[in-house]
């Protein structure tokens, strides 16, 4: 089985409030993006990753890659990225060798996801076609109206937070993504796309600790974190 990866790093982190973009964010003391690509290369399924990045940054991220020992056995190809995630998920599927079968989708902002859990996603996709990872939500989630009254509370057994990574087999989410291109469709995640094809979704329970870099506190507990040993 031929498995690839995209990883969507080419977002300005405009929220974090930093001059830096985030996946070059220090974390410890290597580069946010590092970390993430670290996993993969600790992947038993993955060998090849798209990272598609910022067209202006991508001399940086060839240098950093090229100079860290840990990413050797790793094959890295860089794309430039699109004017939304979407797009440059996009672009990174086109760059997927041709006789891959599936694909590993991430957020190059997530540092901490697990290689076994990346391995795991592999396995069960190739199987069943689409999996996403997720947690079970722990506060009670309200859905409102367009002038902030409640409307409902939904049973929170039945609400998860999903991550990335989202794995496919990769005539799946071509399909969803050409469907999306033709109908001028927008989502929020790979597996929308997917899920308005009528196809079915498998969830597997991820990592409270897979969090995404978005706001300056989650840098701040990304360290904390790092430093504690408390990733998995």
């Amino acid at each position: 089985m031929r498995v690839n990866a995209v990883i969507v790093a080419a977002g300005e982190g405009k929220r974090i409030g930093r001059h830096i973009p985030k996946p070059f964010l220090p974390l410890g003391s290597r580069p946010l993006i590092l970390h993430t690509l670290s996993r993969f290369a600790e992947s038993q399924a993955v060998r090849k990753v798209v990272l598609v990045t910022a067209e202006k940054e991508m001399a940086r991220c060839q240098n950093l890659i090229r100079s860290d020992s840990q990413l050797r056995c790793l094959e890295c190809v860089l794309h430039s990225g699109g004017p939304r995630r979407q797009d440059s998920v996009s672009r990174g599927l086109s760059r997927l060798d041709s006789d891959c079968e599936v694909v590993v989708i991430h957020d190059g902002v997530r540092p901490f996801v697990s290689s076994r859990l990346i391995d795991r996603c592999v396995e069960v996709a190739f199987k069943e076609g689409a999996v996403v990872v997720g947690v079970p939500v722990r506060d009670t989630i309200k859905v409102l109206s367009k002038d902030r009254r409640v409307r409902e509370t939904p049973p929170r057994n039945s609400l998860w937070e999903v991550q990335t990574p989202q794995v496919f087999r990769v005539e799946i989410i071509r399909e969803a993504y050409d469907r999306a291109a033709r109908e001028g469709t927008e989502a929020t995640d790979d597996a929308m796309l997917v899920e308005r094809l009528g196809k079915s979704v498998r969830l597997l329970e991820g990592h409270t600790s897979n969090i995404k870099i978005t706001v300056p506190e989650d840098l701040v507990f990304a360290e904390a974190l790092l430093r504690e040993g408390l990733i998995s």
